[in-house]
């Protein structure tokens, strides 16, 4: 079934043109009703019939005037219009204003807090090689005999000073990284052994949680294109990162595999507690834990996966994060392979 439209005149760009009319003197309220009731009369018929030609009918009001009466309301409409968007302009101006203000202010804070970091961190590291030069000094009795409890103590403060320096050092390549100062050193590297150097670095930690540590390198596993020093970096934070996460009994395991002929897949898969599938990028965002809690379980400054983010797509590469809460998590991503010709 065809339906067709009114056409469209002026009279139905007016909203109560009869309360205009009446206002105007030009009817009385009695004459609208009349008008009314004739326009719903003759609509009951069948057609379009306007409120305008219902008072022309009743020999109301005539066309001269109904036209004049129309146009006045039009431009009347019109210049409230205009009003309203002058005034949606201003309002929009001055949140648009409000907002540059607020990310000007956000990154002037941004910027502090990067300049803070990378300032704190310099100034930590030079006390911290002192603290670090005595305690070989003390613990190699260079400075003297020792009990063995003297010794234990000694081993316990330098293993809590070379995590202060790691600590530190992932402070300062934040701050590196923030003010975009990150150089990377591209060149053809051993994939091979930098995952091997890594899982040995990664036993004695292992050892201690019960946790096993596996490397998965493959035979004539093809040279990469990479910076070897932080490639490193980012294979013994993700390690800690599995080791930290996995209850004894658990593993976690460094596997190169290739992905067709241009790429080598390096991950780290453990089968520690997992990450909520609703809280997967928090894990990137800098100074930030999951279980934020005074008494949360594992330390950490929450740098870390920041940093191996911004450091795998500074390779041109993606970092890819798969996990089941409970079961564990695993990491990847992509180098491009260097093959002899």
């Amino acid at each position: 079934m065809t339906h067709t439209l009114p056409k469209l005149t002026p009279e139905m760009l007016i909203p109560r043109l009869g309360e205009s009319i009446v206002q105007k003197g030009l009817i009385t309220e009695n004459d609208l009703r009349r008008a009314l009731a004739h326009q719903a009369e003759q609509i009951a018929k069948g057609g379009h019939y306007l409120l305008g030609q219902s008072l022309m009918d009743l020999n109301l009001l005539d066309q001269d005037t109904l036209d004049e009466v129309i146009t006045e309301q039009i431009l009347q409409l019109r210049s409230a219009l205009q009003s309203a968007n002058r005034n949606l302009e201003q309002r929009v101006k001055e949140r648009t204003a409000d907002l540059n203000e607020a990310m000007q202010r956000l990154s002037e804070l941004s910027q502090m807090k990067a300049n803070f970091v990378a300032n704190i961190s310099h100034e930590l590291r030079t006390p911290l090689t002192h603290v670090k030069g005595y305690l070989e000094l003390l613990v190699t009795e260079s400075l003297g005999t020792l009990s063995e409890e003297q010794r234990r103590a000694l081993q316990v403060s330098q293993r809590a000073a070379s995590k202060l320096e790691s600590m530190i050092e992932d402070l300062i390549m934040f701050s590196l990284a923030s003010h975009g100062e990150m150089s990377m050193k591209l060149n053809r590297v051993d994939i091979g052994k930098i995952v091997s150097s890594a899982v040995r670095s990664a036993h004695n930690k292992a050892d201690e949680r019960g946790v096993q540590v596996i490397a998965a390198v493959p035979e004539n596993t093809p040279m990469v294109q990479a910076d070897s020093e932080k490639i490193g970096w980012v294979l013994n934070q993700l390690l800690d990162n599995g080791i930290k996460f996995t209850p004894s009994g658990g593993s976690v395991v460094v596997a190169l595999k290739e992905d067709g002929r241009n790429l080598i897949l390096v991950s780290v898969t453990d089968t520690g507690i997992g990450i909520p599938f609703s809280r997967l990028k928090e894990i990137f965002e800098p100074f930030h834990q999951l279980d934020g809690s005074s008494t949360r379980h594992f330390g950490g400054t929450g740098l870390g996966l920041s940093l191996v983010r911004q450091i795998v797509e500074a390779h041109g590469s993606l970092l890819d994060v798969q996990s089941v809460e409970g079961k564990g998590s695993t990491f990847k991503f992509p180098l491009l392979a260097v093959r002899d010709e």
